[in-house]
């Protein structure tokens, strides 16, 4: 691969994912609501990632890699950084697949993220957001032991597995005109963009951040990645400063745009989710929906994909938010 082209993520490799990932990740249910129809004049699909294994799609990527790894690999371990979701899904993929995982996490990661990665056994190392720079933090640890680097976004079979949460999606739903997806560093979004592509090109691929994070959107603008002060935002799954160096020329070969939603909009998006769907989504997970429910892309008479990522969210937050 030359300078500038794009990661090496192909179709193929996307349904080679699913084969590894068959019978280990769920086969999250795709949702329709009569309510959520008649609000957006679209017919919407929603893949329920909150359901999946640890809560979000984010096992999938993880799965993908580790299982990748030899045994010698293995033993020696793998490092990565996560505000959360991420972290659980290498903590929990760790511990299927008998690999020992180091977790670097900010301190202020959401504490039932934080007790969740502990739960499945990961060593957690703590930095102060803003202050330590996490990837150096991690590759240091992974120098020192030997261990392999499992990137949340920026590693092809990370990318890879993100996208088989969309090729499900589009077996599950049939045709659609559009696949919405939450943004934070653009593996789902250059994964699901991908799938989509693979299985009909004419299926348009958005992207959604927080206004307060729109990296992505200003690094298409721009032509280049852009990176930004941490966002401050009630999403801290989207919290990242710049697209991935992998993610972003995928992102501008394969998706069609990125839009962004208010903080405001991302607590309405889980409180309709609740109350009309009986879904529970986290900030992140709600990105998408939220984008639907209040027009951020003309959609009306479309068959829409909505891919919902996650549902970690502590319950008295989760109960905060949307009571306001």
């Amino acid at each position: 691969m030359t300078a500038g082209e794009p990661a090496a993520v192909r179709f193929s490799d996307i349904l080679a994912a699913a084969e590894r990932l068959r019978g280990i990740a769920h086969r999250t249910p795709v949702v329709t609501s009569t309510t959520l129809d008649e609000r957006t004049g679209a017919h919407a699909f929603v893949k329920c990632e909150n359901l999946q294994r640890m809560g979000a799609f984010k096992f999938r990527g993880a799965y993908n890699c580790i299982e990748q790894l030899d045994e010698e690999q293995r033993r020696r371990g793998v490092v990565t950084f996560s505000s959360g979701n991420h972290a659980q899904g290498v903590a929990l993929a760790s511990r299927l697949l008998g690999a020992r995982a180091t977790i670097v996490m900010p301190q202020d990661a959401p504490r039932s993220k934080v007790d969740a990665t502990r739960g499945y056994g990961a060593e957690i190392v703590f930095y102060t957001r803003g202050e330590g720079d996490r990837t150096a933090i991690a590759l240091r640890i992974a120098e020192e032991r030997g261990a392999t680097l499992v990137a949340p976004y920026d590693d092809e079979r990370v990318i890879a597995g993100q996208g088989t949460a969309a090729l499900e999606l589009l077996e599950d739903a049939g045709p659609l005109d559009a696949i919405i997806v939450p943004v934070g560093g653009a593996g789902l979004l250059a994964g699901t963009a991908i799938a989509a592509a693979g299985v009909d090109g004419r299926i348009g691929v958005w992207g959604v951040e927080p206004e307060a994070g729109n990296d992505v959107q200003r690094s298409l603008a721009a032509g280049r990645r852009i990176a930004i002060p941490v966002p401050q935002t009630i999403a801290d799954g989207m919290q990242t400063e710049s697209p991935g160096e992998l993610t972003f020329p995928l992102v501008q070969r394969y998706a069609r745009g990125v839009v962004t939603v208010s903080d405001d909009e991302l607590r309405a998006a889980m409180r309709f989710a609740f109350e009309r769907m009986k879904l529970v989504f986290e900030p992140s997970g709600a990105a998408a929906l939220a984008a639907l429910l209040f027009g951020k892309i003309d959609l009306a008479g479309k068959r829409v994909g909505v891919i919902a990522s996650g549902g970690n969210v502590d319950a008295d937050r989760y109960a905060d938010l949307i009571r306001r």
